[in-house]
């Protein structure tokens, strides 16, 4: 898996001072999308194993909250598959981080119902997160009023009550 770029000390993808991953590759291809060059798979570099110990290390700081998942797509299945060791090991290190996920994909219909039942790795990634802000960014729905989203149609679900409850639950801001 690419990665398009590695932000410290974001305050604008989800709640508190964040890390956030940006990952390459996205096949929604959303109109006026704002990382348009991420859509290629083969954009940025290669998230080796220098550039996880680089964001590693940047969570060590007890003022950073967690990490944040963008893209590009990160529950792309090349990405999910990438992203699940990595996910596992900041969970085990930073327990009390929280780690949100935005997707282009739906929570309940594409993640959980189909992709789910095609890729082994889905579910066990999804279980690691603790918020995904769902839906495709819609141009003709961007509203600047609006917290962590770029268009009113994406949901901030919470998504360990939403495995619970086997039914979307909104995060509460």
């Amino acid at each position: 898996m690419n990665y398009a770029s590695i932000k410290n000390c974001d305050i604008a993808n989800g709640e508190g001072v964040r890390i956030s991953l940006f990952v390459s590759g996205c096949t929604h291809h959303c109109k006026n999308c704002f990382n348009a060059e991420a859509w290629d798979f083969n954009y940025g570099q290669l998230f080796d194993e220098a550039a996880q110990n680089t964001v590693l290390e940047l969570l060590k700081p007890d003022y950073i909250s967690g990490l944040t998942l963008l893209g590009g797509e990160p529950m792309e299945p090349a990405n999910q598959k990438a992203l699940l060791p990595f996910i596992q090991k900041v969970k085990q290190l930073y327990p009390e981080k929280n780690i949100w996920c935005y997707s282009g994909y739906l929570f309940d219909q594409q993640i959980m119902n189909e992709m789910t039942k095609k890729f082994d790795f889905t579910l066990a990634l999804v279980q690691l997160f603790d918020v995904m802000v769902d839906g495709k960014y819609v141009d003709e729905l961007h509203d600047l009023s609006i917290r962590f989203r770029g268009s009113s149609n994406q949901r901030i679900i919470d998504v360990q009550k939403s495995l619970k409850e086997q039914t979307v639950i909104l995060y509460e801001l």
